[in-house]
């Protein structure tokens, strides 16, 4: 008989969006062979999704659950493929206890959270395999974030797309929350100029360089030229340094400054960012149906 290995049971979910044990089950069952699990699994309800699975979800909802004392809280985004699905009631349900799940768990990662057990005895991918047969569409629970702190957490949503999570130190629960909303409007990439990434620095030198030697200029004046604009630059994309969003005549490392606080991280997410959306031509897909008829 073949061994089940791990690999295996991954490659089953990924490909039928049914449970773990379910996968690892149906494969003891057909002796190791993927597609006769899947077969198999169709036969007993279970791989209702298969189909759905392969579909890009890129919209969908970024939820967030706060422990009681204000100390942690995690913030987790659930795709789905349309926004109709991600207004709906079971999706959001779905969506807000699979946040409590994660707070009260604290699993490692996702696959960690998948398999983590729900108040209704499922484990959280299974819930969402049920879900998926249910709505009709792929539903993926892509990440998730936690902060603990021993100052407070600012938790702040922009409608259901955005959301952020900021670990403050020094300051109220209030300034937390500007805080958060103000990294949600002005998306900065780090809390201080000293954290952005060398790449990123690297990479914005170079452009600026290229632009200021077209200038025809002598190199020192260049070189001045290209330092100002990496200093501007840093303020713009470094928390600290941007014009706070409620107060543009102050920095957000002044706003900090008179209230004794400090920003220890940030965790910013967006909902579909980084994905890329199936383009669908439905003229050409119409034409291709009335050609094969």
């Amino acid at each position: 008989m073949t061994a089940i290995t791990a690999a295996m049971v991954k490659e089953l979910r990924e490909r039928t969006a049914a449970g773990m044990m379910e996968c690892k089950r149906a494969l003891v069952e057909v002796g190791g062979d993927i597609d006769a699990a899947i077969e198999l699994m169709r036969k007993q309800g279970t791989a209702k999704a298969d189909k759905k699975a392969g579909r890009t979800a890129a919209d969908g909802v970024v939820v967030m659950s706060v422990s009681a004392d204000g100390k942690t809280a995690v913030m987790v985004e659930i795709n789905s493929e349309t926004d109709f699905v991600a207004k709906s009631d079971d999706f959001v349900k779905f969506a807000n206890e699979v946040a409590d799940v994660a707070l009260k768990a604290n699993p490692a990662d996702v696959d960690a959270l998948l398999a983590c057990a729900m108040a209704s005895g499922d484990d959280v991918n299974t819930a969402r395999s049920n879900l998926v047969a249910k709505i009709g569409e792929n539903l993926q629970v892509r990440r998730f974030a936690r902060i603990e702190t021993t100052g407070v957490v600012g938790a702040y949503r922009h409608g259901e797309r955005i959301g952020v999570l900021v670990d403050l130190v020094g300051g109220g629960v209030e300034l937390a929350k500007d805080i958060a909303m103000h990294v949600a409007a002005s998306r900065p990439v780090c809390v201080s100029e000293a954290d952005v990434p060398a790449e990123l620095v690297e990479k914005e030198r170079e452009i600026f360089t290229e632009q200021a030697s077209q200038s025809g200029k002598p190199a020192e004046i260049v070189a001045r030229m290209v330092d100002g604009r990496v200093k501007k630059y840093l303020a713009e994309v470094a928390l600290t340094g941007q014009p706070f969003v409620k107060d543009p005549d102050q920095t957000v490392a002044a706003l900090l400054k008179k209230a004794g606080a400090e920003v220890k991280s940030f965790v910013r997410f967006e909902v579909g960012e980084g994905i890329e959306k199936q383009q669908t031509d439905f003229a050409a897909e119409v034409m291709a149906q009335v050609q094969g008829a």
